[in-house]
C-alpha cells in the first residue's frame, strides 16, 4: 500500500476468463521507484514474466495513470497502456491524451490490469471505484466511432462532460498486429499493437464515468511554485506558446515543412529524405509537394475546430472536415486528428500529396482502430514491393500514390479480407520474412520508423535503434535539439554526442510518461519544474538526480525485459538503406550523400548506459535497485528467442 499523494492506491485486476474482479493497493516501494503511469505499468508487465504469448491469456494489459494525471499540472490528461507487443515481441507502452486518463483517476483508480480472455466480446464499465464487465456482443465488428456513440447511450452519460470511452475497431478484433486503441477524441494509443492485445482478450471497450474531483497536492506551496513556473515557460516558448508558427497554431503538423526544408522527411518508403530530393533525383517522374499536406495548408483550407485535452493550454489538436469523392461516392469526413506522423506515412512516404485523401485515411484508421504510422508505412512498403515485382503472385499490388486503392486497402487490412490486406496486417517483420523483402522494410525490432530520417537527423538514428518498443521518436525526442534547438541547438548531421543526448532524452521521457504528462511539456519545462510538481503532489522530497535515476531505472527495466525475451545489441539496428550500401541520399539538399553512423553512436550510447552489447549486466540492475528476485515472475538468466508469430 502507498500513502503517497497523487495516488488513489486503488488498482483493479480483472480476469476476463472468469469475470472475477479483485482490487488491490500499490506497493509503496514500486510507487517510489517507478513513479506511476509507464513506469508502474511496465513493472506490472515485468512481474507477469516475459515468457508469454502477446495474444494469449497470460499477457497482461495495463491501463495506468500517474501521480500528476488529472491534476492541475499542465498537459496532465495522458494515460499509458502497457503490455507485451504482438508486433515487436518487446515490452511496449503506448499513450493517448484527451480525458480518459483524468477520468480514470477521478473515478478512483490508478490502474486497470486485464488478464485472461473472455468467451465473447465484453466491455468494462468504470464508476466510483468499481469495475463491472458487460456484454458487448451487439457492437462486435463495429467501428470505433459507432461503438463509442452506442455505449454512450447505454450508460446514461455524456461524452466530453462526465464520460470517456476507449475502444478498438475491427483491426483489433481481427488480430492486426498494429491495431490501436482510440478514445472519443480520436486520441490513439497508436503504437505497438495494444489494440490487438485488447482484441485477443475479447475486450471491446472501456467506459469511464466520473465527476471532476482533482487530487489535492500534499505540499500545495511547492506544487503551485512548480505549476506557475511551468505555465510561464509554456506561454513564453516559441513552440508551445500562442505564437505564430508553433504547436498551438498548426499542431504537430507544423513539422512537415520544417522536416522537408532540412531534408529530414522520409519519402517514397524512405528512399529519399524529402519530396524535393525525390524530385531532383528523377525530374521525369511524377512528383509531389509536402507543403500540400502541411499544418499550414490544413489550417488555411480544412480546419474547423481546435479542441484540447485535460489541463492543456497548447491545444495542438486540429479538427478538420473534408468532402471527398471516392469511386464516385461523396464522403463527408470530420475528424480530430490530422497529425504530422500520420500525414507523413499516408502522404509523402506513400507518394501522396492529396491533403483531403490524407484526412479521409486518418479518420478511417481511427475508426478501424489502426496505427496510422504503421498502416501508411505498410502501404508504402507494398508500393515498393509492387514496383520490384515481389507481389506479382497476388491478385494485385498497389501503385505509388494510388489514393483510391490506399483507402480501400485500409479496410482490407482491418478486416483481413484480401491476400494483400492479410499480408499487410502482419507487420513489416513478418512481411519481410515471408517475401524476402527485408530491403523494403523500414522496421526496427518489427516496428517501422516515424517521420524523421536518420540520415539527416543522426540522433533519431540511435534513438530508433535503441528504442525499447521498436522504431520510435517518442522514446527520446532528439529533434527537440536537432530541429527546434531545445534545450540547445545541435547539428543534426553530426553523430558525436548523440548517444549521450539520446539517453538523456530517453530518461526524461520515461519520467514524463510516468507522471503521465504530455511530452510537449519538455519543449518548455525542465527537470526543476518536474521535481517541484512531483514533490508537491506526492509529498516526497526527491532531487533532480533522484528523478533522473528513476527515469534510468524505468528504461533499464524495459531493456532487461527485452533481454530476457532474447533481444541484444544485434537488434539495435537500422534498415540497411540508412546505414550501408550505395543508398546515400541523392538529390541536392543539405543531407545529400549522408548515411547514419550507427555503430559509432551505439558505442557511445552503451558506454553511457553501462550496457554490454545492448545487454544489461547484473551489476547495473543492482546499482539501480531493480529487483529480479522471487515475486517478479523472472529470474536472472531466463530468456527466450523472439517469436515469429
Amino acid at each position: 500500500m502507498t500513502e503517497l499523494g497523487g495516488f488513489n492506491d486503488h488498482v483493479a485486476r480483472v480476469d476476463l476468463t472468469s469475470g472475477d474482479v479483485q482490487y488491490e493497493g500499490i506497493d509503496d516501494e514500486d510507487a517510489r521507484k517507478y513513479i506511476g503511469g509507464r513506469g508502474l505499468g511496465v513493472k506490472y508487465v515485468f512481474d507477469q514474466g516475459p515468457d508469454v504469448d502477446p495474444e494469449g491469456p497470460e499477457n497482461l494489459l495495463a491501463f495506468m495513470n500517474g501521480p500528476l494525471t488529472g491534476t492541475q499540472a499542465p498537459m496532465s490528461g495522458r494515460i499509458a497502456v502497457c503490455t507485451k507487443s504482438p508486433l515487436t515481441n518487446t515490452v511496449t507502452d503506448s499513450h493517448h491524451g484527451g480525458w480518459s486518463g483524468a477520468r480514470l483517476k477521478w473515478a478512483g483508480f490508478d490502474g486497470l490490469l486485464f488478464e485472461g480472455q473472455a468467451e465473447h466480446p465484453m466491455y468494462a464499465y468504470i464508476e466510483d471505484g468499481e469495475v463491472e464487465l458487460r456484454d458487448a456482443s451487439h457492437v462486435a465488428g463495429w467501428g470505433v466511432h459507432d461503438t463509442i456513440n452506442e455505449l454512450e447511450t447505454e450508460v446514461d452519460g455524456s461524452l466530453g462532460k462526465n464520460l470517456s470511452v476507449m475502444a478498438i475497431g475491427p483491426g483489433g478484433e481481427n488480430g492486426v498486429k498494429y491495431a490501436c486503441i482510440v478514445n472519443e477524441d480520436d486520441r490513439a494509443s497508436g503504437r505497438g499493437g495494444t489494440g490487438c492485445v485488447m482484441g485477443s482478450k475479447n475486450l471491446k471497450a472501456i467506459v469511464i464515468k466520473s465527476g471532476t474531483k482533482m487530487m489535492k497536492p500534499e505540499e500545495p506551496e511547492t506544487f503551485t511554485e512548480g505549476y506557475q513556473q511551468a505555465m510561464q515557460l509554456i506561454r513564453e516558448s516559441d513552440v508551445t506558446g500562442p505564437n505564430e508558427g508553433g504547436l498551438s497554431l498548426y499542431g504537430t503538423n507544423v513539422l512537415m515543412n520544417l522536416a522537408e526544408e532540412m531534408d529530414g522527411l522520409p519519402t517514397r518508403n524512405g528512399r529519399f529524405t524529402s519530396t524535393q530530393s525525390e524530385a531532383d533525383a528523377d525530374p521525369s517522374e511524377p512528383n509531389i509537394d509536402a507543403e500540400k499536406v502541411s499544418g499550414e495548408a490544413v489550417r488555411e483550407n480544412i480546419l474547423v475546430d481546435e479542441p484540447t485535452c485535460h489541463s492543456c493550454p497548447v491545444a495542438c489538436k486540429k479538427e478538420v472536415e473534408v468532402t471527398y469523392t471516392h469511386k464516385g461516392e461523396e464522403m463527408n469526413v470530420r475528424g480530430e486528428s490530422f497529425e504530422y506522423e500520420s500525414a507523413y506515412a499516408l502522404g509523402p512516404n506513400s507518394m501522396n500529396d492529396d491533403r483531403d485523401s490524407v484526412a479521409v485515411m486518418i479518420d478511417k484508421c481511427n475508426d478501424l482502430g489502426l496505427d496510422t504510422i504503421e498502416a501508411g508505412n505498410m502501404i508504402a512498403m507494398a508500393m515498393e514491393m509492387t514496383e520490384q515485382g515481389k507481389l506479382d503472385d497476388l491478385d494485385e499490388g498497389v501503385e505509388w500514390g494510388d489514393t483510391e486503392h490506399m483507402i480501400d486497402l485500409l479496410d482490407e487490412i482491418a478486416y483481413v479480407e484480401s491476400d494483400l490486406g492479410e499480408l499487410l496486417a502482419k507487420g513489416a517483420r513478418r512481411i519481410a520474412d515471408a517475401r524476402d523483402a527485408h530491403d523494403n522494410s523500414l522496421a526496427v525490432k518489427g516496428q517501422t520508423i516515424p517521420a524523421y530520417d536518420p540520415r539527416a537527423m543522426k540522433g533519431m538514428g540511435i534513438g530508433y535503434a535503441t528504442s525499447n518498443r521498436g522504431a520510435c521518436h517518442l522514446r527520446g525526442y532528439t529533434p527537440s535539439a536537432e530541429i527546434l534547438g531545445i534545450p540547445e541547438k545541435v547539428d543534426p548531421g553530426a553523430w558525436e554526442g548523440k548517444g549521450e543526448l539520446c539517453a538523456l532524452f530517453q530518461d526524461l521521457h520515461a519520467i514524463s510518461d510516468s507522471f503521465d504528462i504530455c511530452k510537449f511539456n519538455a519543449f518548455a519545462e525542465g527537470i526543476d519544474e518536474y521535481v517541484l510538481q512531483y514533490n508537491g503532489m506526492t509529498g516526497l522530497d526527491v532531487t533532480e538526480d533522484d528523478l533522473m535515476k528513476a527515469g534510468d531505472r524505468i528504461y533499464t527495466l524495459e531493456r532487461y525485459y527485452n533481454n530476457l525475451v532474447g533481444f541484444d545489441g544485434a537488434d539495435d539496428s537500422l534498415p540497411g538503406r540508412f546505414v550501408e550500401g550505395d543508398e546515400a541520399i541523392p538529390g541536392q539538399g543539405g543531407a545529400e550523400g549522408q548515411l547514419c553512423e550507427l555503430d559509432k553512436m551505439k558505442e557511445e550510447y552503451y558506454e553511457r548506459r553501462q550496457w554490454v552489447d545492448g545487454v544489461v549486466p547484473d551489476e547495473r540492475l543492482d546499482e539501480l535497485g531493480i529487483d529480479i528476485g522471487p515475486g517478479t515472475g523472472v529470474s536472472s538468466g531466463d530468456s527466450q528467442a523472439p517469436a515469429d508469430d
